[in-house]
């Protein structure tokens, strides 16, 4: 029995990943999925081979970012950045701007000296 959306309109999420130029390789994009960093809407998948199709919509955990597409073309090769771009909508919400501290430390004067170094490292525990 085959998955529902197989056929001209879909493709498997490895491909389409790499496709996106999301990630570098198809091997990476394999092991993205595999570890359960992306999910196809809203559900988890482990596998490289499941079928995704217009309309889907991905959410993408990255080392420090947590992406979210929505599918808008099938890519039939990997293509420059431009190109790759109109296979999907970015729907990741903007980042809040970096509060600022209202009191930030001022910088030190001086360079720390012998005796600073040592103090400094009776205080942090260190030995060395």
């Amino acid at each position: 029995m085959t998955e529902p959306g197989v056929g001209a309109n879909s493709i498997r999420i490895d491909q389409w990943l790499w496709h996106a130029r999301i990630v570098k390789s198809r091997t990476l994009a394999q092991k993205l999925v595999a570890s359960g960093k992306v999910r196809i809407n809203r559900e988890k998948m482990t596998s490289a081979s499941h079928m995704v199709s217009i309309g889907d919509v991905l959410t993408i955990s990255l080392e420090r970012d947590v992406i979210i597409r929505e599918i808008l073309a099938i890519g039939q090769s990997r293509r420059p950045y431009e190109e790759a771009k109109l296979l999907y909508r970015d729907l990741t919400p903007a980042r809040a701007p970096a509060q600022e501290t209202e009191n930030p430390m001022p910088a030190p004067s001086h360079r720390p000296g012998a005796q600073d170094r040592r103090a400094l490292r009776r205080l942090s525990g260190k030995l060395f």
